[in-house]
């Protein structure tokens, strides 16, 4: 651990209400850095004391920090104001339109160190639900990097042959639009005040398409499948209020007492494509 993020962060009130936890480790901080080029704009979320803002200002062209705390807003403006790359903005993250941000470029990279009770919120707001083709946030953005729990990550990370029931709609909802790869392990000692768990860093390689069609049922579908993993496909669909599931199932070969969780993404959309016949 390196001391002055140590003494720099003792100096600081941390307010769990806001899910602070700042990572003081400078192996870590090097790693993050490390993503930024010199030509590149960067959105950092949750910048926090600017331990890695301030190595992502010696790299990049741009960096636009977004945070909310207003103590932290004064340490990173007393810090980081000398740099004219770097744009601090106090403010939700969640209530921002990316597209108002001052970037230049076209796209964008994105890292965040973010509170982890909203981690499905931000994916939400940065790659859009399932069905949004679209979103505005998400065709601004190359690539993400994420700090989430060791737990979460193997979530979105997850396919159908993934164990523990890690697979689900968050694995949908992060692999539609993008191919999420956990790049590195980080130990909950690596942050103050300590966490109680380990986290990971998941970088987020922003695809051009969704990963399959996305068609009217495809959302309900997905729900339907993963609210009920306990049961098998065929009553998960019918309590989900779907008709015909029998004869939609048959159709796309799909054994009606498995469970959802086994099938593909690409299964579920023939699936979802098969129930629109019939719903």
């Amino acid at each position: 651990m390196d001391l002055n993020y140590i003494l720099r962060t003792k100096k600081f009130k941390t307010k769990k209400s806001l899910g602070q936890n700042f990572l003081i480790d400078s192996s870590v901080i090097e790693f993050i850095s490390d993503f930024a080029r010199f030509d590149d704009e960067i959105l950092e979320i949750g910048p926090g004391l600017g331990f890695v803002t301030e190595q992502l200002v010696k790299r990049a062209k741009k960096v636009v920090a977004v945070e909310l705390d207003s103590e932290a807003v004064s340490r990173l403006e007393k810090n980081l104001s000398s740099h004219d790359n770097f744009k601090l903005i106090q403010g939700d993250i969640l209530k921002t339109d990316i597209n108002s941000l001052p970037f230049e470029d076209e796209k964008i990279k994105v890292i965040a160190n973010i509170p982890y009770y909203i981690t499905s919120p931000i994916l939400v707001h940065l790659l859009g639900e399932i069905d949004d083709i679209n979103n505005k946030n998400r065709l601004r953005i190359s690539e993400i990097i994420l700090m989430v729990q060791l737990e979460v990550a193997k979530r979105i990370t997850a396919s159908e042959n993934s164990q523990n029931k890690e697979y689900g709609q968050l694995s949908i909802l992060s692999q539609m639009y993008s191919e999420p790869k956990i790049i590195k392990i980080v130990p909950k000692k690596s942050f103050m005040p300590s966490p109680k768990v380990d986290s990971a860093l998941v970088h987020f390689k922003i695809t051009d398409k969704p990963k399959c069609e996305i068609t009217r049922l495809l959302k309900r579908t997905i729900k339907a499948i993963f609210s009920s993993r306990r049961k098998n496909i065929k009553n998960s669909l019918q309590n989900a209020g779907f008709l015909e599931v029998e004869k939609a199932l048959a159709s796309c070969a799909i054994d009606k007492n498995q469970r959802g969780e086994k099938l593909s993404l690409e299964d579920i959309s023939k699936l979802a494509i098969a129930l629109e016949e019939f719903n």
